[in-house]
């Protein structure tokens, strides 16, 4: 047996040798999607209570198709289209835009229409299984194989003449459905810690909406039981005070902010220290003392502000407004400045917009005068506690969900020559 047409791990069942064909030798068929443009006329759009959905790149995602988002055509524009209408077992790729994404056409998603962003994979069962090629398309492989025949500069392009050239190893029909199924049973595992990930984010959202009072109120929708008393309105800088310099101790975890993800390593983030020479001004913080990064960023306007809690002491950059409780619970703050509730107080304090460094021009005693509403010291610390809690509770899901994802790439790089 030739091990090089045979990937490393198989079902123990299967022994044949793999052959290596391109598509455009299969009978796979091949289509655009529909419209000249992206995005249906506004003439041809309804809701999604009597409308066919009409995908885009962006709702292909991880394999699979994402109603989310997605616009929604008139029965009548749909029948007129000509191609782009889905029968189980297609895959849907992206031709344009998020080139190489993918999604697989189940049960659920028949009849759907898809724009002219995408194209559709429609093989011949006799030979080529669909759930067995999307897999191979999704691998590191089969993503190599289409991405470098990619055309154009400016506007990137993936030519149904350019996928026709990929080169797919074909096993039996038998081989192709257990390793097809097996992934997709390991997807579809994907997408319920994906689910249950995404609904724990949208419930805290939304308790950080009702635990902490709306603008101009000094009582939330929602308390603890035995806290009635009326928030308090205060200077931050009433109950806090400003950390800075260090120690000497340079060999301490560096550590800089993202706003998606909170205090991170340099290391992890960067590949390694960046901070060079400019280390030994680096402030010294201590467990449960704070900064504010006053970046600017999409995901942020006006800068955020985080708690450190995974060491007991680290260095964080200068240029951040590093600060710590005198009468107040540091958690209890982080949570309070994810709720963007300071951003309006913020905002009054840009003379202008971000420096050439990217920061924000409000410096370190007008941060500290921004209003902020608080209430009792035990009220916060319940609070805080609780917040915490579901933020453990979505890292666990979310290193649950990284995992199985990781173990998936692992197999398809075995099971596929």
């Amino acid at each position: 047996m030739d091990n090089r047409k045979c990937p490393k791990l198989r079902f123990p069942q299967f022994t044949d040798t793999w052959e290596q064909r391109k598509l455009r030798d299969t009978k796979t068929f091949f289509t655009d999607g529909n419209y000249g443009e992206a995005y249906p006329k506004a003439s041809d759009m309804t809701d999604s209570s009597d409308g066919i959905p009409f995908l885009t790149g962006g709702n292909l995602k991880c394999g699979k198709l994402d109603i989310t988002g997605a616009s929604y055509i008139k029965k009548e524009k749909h029948e007129k289209l000509i191609s782009g209408h889905l029968i189980e077992d297609d895959i849907v790729i992206a031709v344009r835009g998020s080139l190489g994404a993918l999604g697989y056409v189940n049960k659920g998603n028949v009849g759907w229409n898809i724009n002219s962003q995408l194209a559709i994979l429609r093989t011949d069962k006799s030979e080529l299984y669909g759930k067995y090629l999307l897999q191979f398309l999704i691998s590191g492989v089969g993503q190599n194989e289409m991405l470098k025949r990619q055309t154009g500069s400016a506007l990137k392009q993936l030519p149904i003449g350019a996928i026709k050239d990929v080169t797919v190893p074909i096993t039996s029909i038998a081989e192709q459905q257990k390793i097809g199924e097996f992934f997709y049973h390991i997807d579809n595992l994907i997408t319920l810690h994906q689910r249950k990930l995404d609904i724990i984010k949208e419930y805290k959202t939304g308790m950080l909406h009702k635990m902490f009072p709306k603008e101009g109120e000094l009582i939330p929708e929602i308390r603890f039981p035995g806290f009635t008393d009326a928030w308090e309105q205060r200077k931050l800088g009433d109950i806090a005070e400003r950390v800075q310099g260090n120690d000497g101790r340079m060999e301490l975890p560096t550590l800089t902010i993202s706003a998606a993800n909170g205090w991170m390593n340099q290391v992890d983030r960067f590949s390694g220290n960046i901070a060079g020479k400019e280390q030994k001004n680096y402030t010294l913080l201590h467990k449960g003392e704070l900064s504010y990064n006053h970046g600017n960023s999409k995901l942020a306007k006006y800068g955020t502000v985080f708690s450190l809690e995974s060491y007991e002491e680290a260095l964080v950059p200068r240029v951040y407004h590093s600060f710590k409780m005198t009468d107040g619970d540091s958690g209890f703050i982080e949570y309070l400045f994810e709720t963007k509730i300071p951003d309006k107080e913020l905002s009054k304090l840009i003379s202008s917009g971000a420096r050439m460094d990217g920061l924000l021009n409000i410096g370190f005693e007008d941060f500290m005068g921004i209003n902020i509403v608080v209430p009792s010291l035990s009220e916060q610390r319940k609070i805080s506690y609780y917040f915490r809690e579901l933020d453990n509770l979505i890292t666990l899901h979310q290193r649950k969900l990284d995992e199985i994802k990781e173990y998936k790439q692992g197999l398809l790089q075995q099971m596929f020559v």
